[in-house]
């Protein structure tokens, strides 16, 4: 039976009103559209879900096999399942004790003992055998039992949030590392085209000089210009490789086999939708709030115990059986035994423990609940920079390509008239410095469109309450 309960009412940080915008200033609704490779303009659609796996927006077959892999193989989910599957069991030890406990025993022995007491010469052998159903039951008039389970019945909504939680960071390195492979890839690729002019710029210059057109530092400060290119190269070579052997590691994999996981910035295409929900149903749809409110409620149920602990214990025991001293006589009426005990205890002084047990647990919630409000924050503060981020990534996609174009166009002024003895080198290298760095600027700006763009989606909780026979449960307090 339930009697009454010491569990306080849940006290949560106030739900953050719909009406209010995410970022400081004038939200966010369209970016500009910088053109060329990941260069459409972005539509912000607030009060939309994400309707289906967030990382399937990027369109990418490739990524998509890599996903699945990964949420099939990965060691920190496997993790985090036997994580949950142990609360589960913890949870359902638990819950035994709404049941009466009931126990057996059969115990059989053969004893001699003397006579001598009383007169004789010899021994007395006799057979005993006992057995016996005992059953126990602890009544829960002031609700312990209920807050221990409940305790570990939140423990358990937990580790389900845990486990979402590390699919969806896992999801979202693995689109962050690709997108991040995939940028250098094609940054190794534009040093090899800049290399290669180089080369080209370098004969020319050579040849200037043996005309006598020129001296010879303006070879040796070519030469030097070529060189500092190709020193470029081995740190993308290196950080590409490390971005392979961290996609292996993410899927289960071995850093050996890191070279099948090969991405380029083609083939993702940049979601031209970003669908943001509400500041309400955000609080419903990250993992990671939706654990820390679990946390919550498992220490709010822990003070009740505290509470409850300076009350009495009740326990009701009752057992029945036979014993006797022949087989043949055991089921008899006359051999049957039973008892039936309640026992109440009830603490007296215990030093103050109780009492600190009691703070104790109300710390407890304390941190929890400050824990939860810091996640709440932090989960808006993403959000609000992952905003402003896709907007700002925007244009400066787009003053990056201008500032290409206006380069590139500068660069082959500068090599047609240093062609023509119009123009001396040192023009020339300062064309050939700023087409360099505004080629690798591009390709960072449209990495880190693709990037914000993820970071923005797992932000808004990744999609998962859109799963087929899932349903998106309230943050209410219970």
């Amino acid at each position: 039976m339930i009697g009454c309960s010491f569990e306080p009412k849940l006290r949560v940080p106030p739900v953050p009103s719909d009406k209010m915008a995410y970022t400081a200033g004038k939200s966010p609704k369209k970016t500009v559209a910088p053109g060329g490779m990941a260069g459409k303009a972005q539509e912000i659609q607030y009060g939309t879900e994400l309707h289906e796996e967030w990382w399937k927006l990027f369109h990418s077959k490739a990524l998509d096999a890599l996903i699945a892999v990964g949420l099939t193989n990965s060691p920190t989910i496997a993790a985090a399942q036997a994580q949950l599957l142990e609360a589960q069991a913890t949870a359902k030890a638990n819950a035994s004790i709404f049941y009466p406990q009931v126990s057996g025993s059969l115990e059989s022995e053969r004893v001699k003992s003397t006579s001598a007491p009383f007169g004789g010469n010899g021994g007395i052998h006799y057979s005993l055998i006992n057995s016996s159903v005992g059953v126990s039951y602890y009544p829960d008039i002031f609700g312990v039992n209920r807050l221990v389970y409940r305790n570990s019945e939140e423990l358990v909504h937990y580790q389900q949030w845990e486990l979402e939680e590390a699919r969806l960071t896992m999801t979202g390195d693995i689109v962050t590392t690709a997108v991040e492979a995939a940028a250098t890839i094609g940054e190794i690729h534009a040093t090899q085209a800049i290399i290669g002019r180089e080369k080209k710029l370098l004969n020319l210059t050579e040849n200037q000089y043996h005309a006598g057109a020129i001296d010879y530092s303006s070879v040796m400060t070519q030469k030097s210009q070529l060189a500092s290119e190709l020193a470029t190269l081995p740190p993308l070579e290196q950080d590409l490789a490390v971005y392979r052997h961290e996609l292996a590691i993410l899927v289960g994999d071995f850093p050996a086999n890191a070279k099948r996981y090969h991405f380029t910035l083609t083939a993702l295409k940049l979601p031209e939708k970003l669908p943001i929900s509400i500041p309400s149903e955000l609080l419903k749809q990250r993992p990671d709030i939706r654990a820390a409110l679990s946390q919550m409620k498992a220490a709010n149920a822990q003070i009740g115990e505290a509470r409850a602990a300076f009350y009495p214990t009740v326990e009701l025991t009752a057992s029945f059986g036979d014993a006797a001293s022949n087989p043949g006589i055991f089921f008899d009426p006359v051999s049957s035994i039973w008892s039936l005990v309640g026992s109440m205890s009830q603490p007296l002084f215990e030093g103050g423990k109780l009492e600190a047990q009691k703070a104790e647990a109300h710390a407890a919630y304390d941190d929890d609940y400050a824990n939860y409000r810091s996640t709440v924050l932090s989960a808006f503060d993403q959000v609000a920079n992952d905003l402003r981020a896709v907007e700002h990534d925007a244009q400066t996609l787009a003053a990056q390509r201008e500032a290409l174009s206006a380069s590139r166009e500068a660069l082959k002024l500068a090599e047609a008239s240093y062609r023509a003895g119009a123009s001396d080198y040192l023009t020339l290298l300062t064309a050939e410095v700023q087409y360099s760095t505004a080629k690798i600027a591009e390709i960072k700006a449209q990495s880190q469109r693709y990037q914000d763009t993820a970071s923005l989606l797992v932000a808004m909780g990744g999609g998962w309450w859109n799963k087929p026979g899932v349903k998106l449960a309230t943050t209410k307090p219970a």
